[in-house]
């Protein structure tokens, strides 16, 4: 169906639409259209206010009200215009629809976003395991016997610290470079403008409570019709175990080149310690997050690119589980090849960031910060 949208605000070549991403838009507008009109679901989340701020939709509208939804499923059983009535409105799942098909759309380059859109898990998970058969034909190579002996956790006798530095460094630059050009485009195209440090504060604040996975107060319904926290609580423990793995990195790499004090740590070391709270926090949080994203029910979701997600969320808990055990076995036998599968698992993750589920908390970022900023003016002009 041709698309009914003139575009006003996205600059030519910001993002391609294909067939899928125009009809997402055309059913999200007309969602938008009818709730507009209800306005019963105002009081649930941040979506249906910053609807209201509106009586026209543009493409930007849109990506950027999809984008805002946390898909709770609390507007679904609430809503008097849902399946079977002949409205047929289903805002979580037309707002999952359009927000996947915002990703492909702002990802560059646009040939590996669709690949991956395509191939999911399988993807990944090869990508991952290239890297780890790279670091053991690369060890094998130097010397096959280092492979499996003891090197009381020194990780650098089996791969350089510069070659680790030169792989994981490249990747981390690309990652910055696809998310800056992704979430540049994706401000625009959102009419986007500059937000004080009042949006960017209450924006960063919501993001961390997960505010809006509250389903308006009990909790998310996306499993069944009674509300529940569970969701909310595994992806605290998702995002704050990535958060510590994070922290523990950089605190490592100011050991190393800030003080000269190099690898492996005491297990009571700072560092250490850091790490394995992020650990466990990324082994608890995917497998609930995964187990509930079985039991969602199907009309609330977008089916077909649930197989990026479950790459994401298996990826972190692989990555997760391979780092805990080559921490706890490090001084035996067993660490060469646990070293080589743990970092394929590490690059075959941050290959596939900007191409997955981990872009949604950059864009929702975005749209919290243009939502705190619309209100706070909002409030001014009153």
């Amino acid at each position: 169906m041709p698309c009914p949208y003139s575009l006003p605000n996205v600059r030519a070549g910001s993002f391609v639409m294909n067939r899928t991403h125009s009809e997402a838009l055309h059913e999200a507008d007309r969602l938008m259209t009818i709730c507009n009109a209800c306005r019963y679901c105002e009081g649930l989340c941040a979506v249906f206010p910053a609807m209201e701020m509106r009586r026209t939709f543009t493409a930007g509208d849109l990506h950027y009200l999809a984008n805002l939804c946390h898909q709770c499923g609390a507007c679904y059983p609430d809503c008097q215009y849902a399946p079977p009535h002949q409205f047929d409105v289903d805002v979580p799942a037309a707002l999952a629809r359009l927000r996947n098909a915002s990703y492909a759309a702002y990802a560059w380059p646009r040939a590996f976003a669709n690949a991956f859109v395509r191939n999911g898990l399988v993807v990944t998970l090869l990508a991952a395991a290239s890297v780890a058969i790279f670091v053991i034909t690369f060890v094998a190579v130097q010397d096959p016997a280092v492979l499996f002996e003891r090197h009381g956790g020194d990780f650098y006798r089996l791969m350089p610290h510069s070659a680790m530095v030169g792989i994981f460094g490249a990747v981390a630059l690309y990652d910055i470079l696809v998310f800056a050009l992704g979430l540049r485009a994706f401000w625009r195209d959102i009419g986007g403008s500059a937000a004080g440090p009042v949006a960017w504060g209450r924006a960063i604040r919501d993001a961390g409570e997960l505010r809006y996975l509250g389903g308006g107060g009990g909790g998310c319904m996306s499993e069944n019709e009674k509300p529940s926290r569970a969701r909310r609580l595994f992806h605290h423990f998702t995002f704050y175990g990535f958060l510590l793995c994070f922290a523990a990195t950089c605190v490592g790499t100011i050991y190393h080149y800030g003080f000269a004090w190099y690898a492996p740590y005491p297990f009571f070391s700072l560092p250490v310690i850091l790490g394995t709270l992020g650990g466990i926090g990324l082994l608890v949080g995917p497998v609930g997050l995964y187990v509930l994203a079985r039991l969602r029910a199907p009309h609330l979701t977008d089916r077909p690119r649930l197989g990026m997600d479950e790459a994401f969320t298996v990826m972190l808990f692989l990555t997760s589980l391979t780092g805990l055990l080559l921490l706890g076995l490090r001084g035996t036998a067993s660490m060469g090849m646990l070293l080589a599968v743990h970092l394929g698992f590490v690059l075959g993750l941050f290959l596939s960031l900007p191409y997955g589920k981990f872009v949604h908390a950059l864009y929702r970022l975005l749209a919290l910060v243009k939502y705190a900023a619309e209100r706070h003016r909002a409030k001014l002009v009153e």
